[in-house]
C-alpha cells in the first residue's frame, strides 16, 4: 500500500505541500519522494511489496511525462513483454513502471484495458496537463479537492487534504480526470468491467459530486446473464480461484485475515491450495463472548495454516475508538463497528510479524447479498440494492479494509473484489442469487461443494457480521460507552449542530463528534449512514446491526 498526491498548480508552499502529504507517512514507510512536474508537483510513498529495489521507487518518468501510482497491475508481466517489442525499456521490476508506455499507446483508453486496482495521476508533458484515475470499484482510495486559486489537487486520503481544501470528496470510482473535467469509464454495478462506446455509459463530463448521494445512475440497463445456478457457481468457482491466484503474486510476506466466515475461509482455503505450503492466519476476538474464534481455529487446523489469535478487551477497544476514527476518515456506524475488531488485529500484526500483504473477504456480500437482503421483495429489487452496495464499497467495507490495513504499513488484496469476478457475478439473473434456496450466499457456497476446500458444516454456516462476531460484547460495550458519555438532553442539543447526516442514537453523535475533531466539515465525504433497506418489510430498524432482523436466527452462534 502505498500514498500519492498531486498538485496541479504550484500555489501552496512547498513545506505545507510536504508537511499534508506526510500525514499518510504509514502507507508508504520505505521512502518518499516529492518532485516538480510541470506547473505542479507529484508526491509518493512507498511501501515496497512489488519490484524492492531502489528502481521501483516513484514517480515513474518517460521523457519529459512522469506517474504515481498507488496500485496493483495484475498480469502487468505479459503486458511488459509486449511494450518491450515496441521499443520501450524498464528499469525495475515494478508492475506500475508499465504506466506511462501504455498512456503513450492508448491515452485514457488505457484504464479500460487495466485488470488492477488502483489510484494514480499521470502528468503529460505534451499537454501539459494532469490525468488523475481510480480503478471501477474503488479499492484503491483517492480524494480530491480545491485549492483557493480553483487548482485541483488530489490525494490517496482526506487528511491530506485537510487545511488545503475548503471541501475535500472521494474521486469517483471508474472515472478519470483529464482537461478539467470527470469522465465515467466503467460501471462495474451493472456487470460490466468497461465500455467500448462512451455513449453507453455517462461518458461526458460531470459533476462527481452531484452524484454521491443518487440512488441510481443512468446508463444502459443492467445486462442480465442467463444461467443455471449450477452453471453460474461453476463459473463463479473458476473465476474465484483465479481472483486470489493473482494476488498471492509479491515479492513481500503475505498473511490473510481468517474470521471463520464463508468469505475469508474460502480465500484462505484457495490460497492454500495454490501455494501449496502452510498459509500464515489470524483471527481477532473479545476475551469474553468471541464468536468466530472457534470457526476460525476449525478452518485454520483443517488447511494447516499457521494460525494466530489475537485478544483483545473493552478497554482496548474504548481506547482506540479516536485513533480508528482519525484513520478511517468516517463517522459510519457500521463502519467504525467493523473496524475495531480488524484494525487492531492488523496492529498486532504489524507490531509483531513481517507480514506486508493480507489477503481479505471483503466484498463478497455485496455481490451475494447480506441477511437483510432475504427481505428483498422482489428480483429486481434484490439487484438494484446490490447495484447502489457495490457502487458504495468505496465509502464503506472497501474503505474499511484500506485504512485498517495501511495505517498500519501493509497491504489489502481482496480478491472478491476481482473485475471479471464482480462483472460477472453482477450480470447473472437476481432470481437466481436472491435467498431462494434456504441459505444466503448459495451460489458462492454450492461453488465450493466439491473439492473439500472446507469442512461441509463451515461452507454452510451462516456467519454473524464481522462486528458482532469479534463478540456480540463489542457494540454492546461501545453503545455503553456513548451512553456515559452523553446525559439525554446532551444528546437532543447536540444532534441539532448536524443537519447533514444527522446522528441519530448516542453511538452515532459520540462517532460524529470524533470524527469532526479529525475532519472539521467534510461529512459530506459520505453519503449517509450504511443501513438495511428500511423501505423493505422486516428492514425497517433503526441499527445496522444484523442482530436485530428478525431472521438472524442461529448467525453466529
Amino acid at each position: 500500500m502505498c500514498s500519492i498526491m498531486g498538485f496541479i498548480r504550484r500555489g501552496t508552499d512547498l513545506n505545507q505541500a510536504k508537511s499534508a502529504f506526510e500525514k499518510t507517512i504509514s502507507r508508504g514507510p520505505d521512502a518518499m519522494r516529492f518532485e516538480e512536474a510541470g506547473s505542479g508537483w507529484l508526491g509518493f510513498q512507498r511501501l515496497s511489496i512489488m519490484g524492492l529495489t531502489d528502481e521501483g521507487m516513484q514517480p515513474f518518468h518517460l521523457g519529459g511525462d512522469m506517474a504515481v501510482c498507488n496500485g496493483e497491475l495484475y498480469g502487468f508481466r505479459e503486458v511488459k513483454e509486449e511494450l518491450q517489442k515496441k521499443g520501450y525499456s524498464f528499469r525495475s521490476d515494478s508492475d506500475c513502471e508499465i504506466i506511462l508506455p501504455l498512456y503513450r499507446e492508448l491515452g485514457v483508453s488505457m484504464f479500460e484495458t487495466l485488470d488492477a486496482e488502483f489510484a494514480m495521476i499521470i502528468y503529460d508533458s505534451e499537454k501539459q496537463d494532469f490525468i488523475a484515475a481510480r480503478d471501477p470499484i474503488g479499492i484503491r482510495p483517492l480524494h480530491y479537492g480545491y485549492q483557493e486559486d480553483g487548482s485541483i489537487v488530489f490525494a490517496s486520503e482526506a487528511k491530506n487534504l485537510i487545511g488545503l481544501c475548503e471541501r475535500i470528496m472521494p474521486f469517483p470510482p471508474g472515472c478519470y480526470y483529464a482537461d478539467g473535467h470527470f469522465t465515467r469509464y466503467a460501471e462495474i454495478y451493472k456487470g460490466r468491467k468497461a465500455f467500448a462506446k462512451k455513449d453507453e455509459v455517462s461518458g461526458e463530463s460531470f459533476d462527481p459530486t452531484a452524484e454521491l448521494s443518487v440512488a441510481g445512475l443512468q446508463g444502459a440497463p443492467t445486462p442480465v446473464c442467463k444461467v443455471t445456478a449450477d452453471e453460474a457457481s461453476e463459473k463463479i468457482r473458476e473465476l474465484l480461484i483465479r481472483a486470489v491466484g493473482k494476488r498471492l503474486d509479491a515479492d513481500a510476506p503475505v498473511g490473510f485475515l481468517l474470521s471463520g466466515g464463508l468469505d475469508s475461509s474460502l480465500v484462505c482455503a484457495i490460497s492454500a491450495r495454490i501455494l501449496k505450503k502452510p498459509i500464515r492466519t489470524f483471527a481477532i476476538g473479545m476475551n469474553t463472548d468471541a464468536i468466530d474464534l472457534k470457526y476460525a481455529k476449525q478452518a485454520a487446523e483443517y488447511l494447516g495454516a499457521e494460525h494466530t489469535e489475537v485478544i483483545i478487551t473493552e478497554e482496548d477497544v474504548i481506547r482506540s475508538l479516536p485513533e480508528v476514527v482519525a484513520a478511517l476518515g468516517t463517522y459510519d456506524i457500521t463502519t467504525i463497528r467493523a473496524s475495531m475488531g480488524m484494525y487492531l488485529c492488523c496492529k498486532y500484526i504489524h507490531e509483531h510479524t513481517d507480514v506486508r500483504v493480507l489477503l481479505t473477504g471483503e466484498v463478497s456480500d455485496e455481490l451475494f447479498g447480506y441477511k437483510y437482503t432475504d427481505f428483498a421483495p422482489s428480483a429486481k429489487e434484490f439487484q438494484k440494492e446490490a447495484e447502489k452496495r457495490v457502487r458504495e464499497l468505496n465509502v464503506y467495507d472497501v474503505l474499511r479494509a484500506d485504512r485498517c490495513i495501511s495505517v498500519h504499513s501493509m497491504e489489502a488484496r481482496v480478491p472478491f473484489g476481482d473485475l471479471d469476478f464482480v462483472s460477472y457475478v453482477m450480470s447473472l439473473d437476481p432470481e437466481i442469487k436472491m435467498n431462494v434456496y434456504g441459505k444466503g450466499k448459495y451460489l458462492l457456497r454450492h461453488a465450493f461443494e466439491e473439492g473439500a476446500y472446507l469442512p461441509y458444516d463451515l461452507l454452510m454456516r451462516e456467519k454473524a457480521a464481522f462486528s458482532d462476531a469479534v463478540g456480540h460484547s463489542m457494540v454492546d460495550d461501545l453503545k455503553a460507552y456513548a451512553e456515559r458519555t452523553y446525559t439525554d438532553e446532551e444528546f437532543e442539543e447536540l444532534r441539532k449542530k448536524y443537519t447533514y447526516a444527522q446522528p441519530f442514537t448516542k453511538e452515532s453523535l459520540l462517532y460524529r463528534e470524533l470524527f469532526e475533531q479529525y475532519y472539521p466539515g467534510q461529512a459530506e465525504m459520505i453519503p449517509d449512514f450504511w443501513m438495511p433497506n428500511r423501505s423493505w418489510e422486516g428492514c425497517n430498524v433503526n441499527d445496522p446491526s444484523a442482530r436485530v432482523l428478525g431472521n438472524y436466527g442461529a448467525s453466529g452462534i
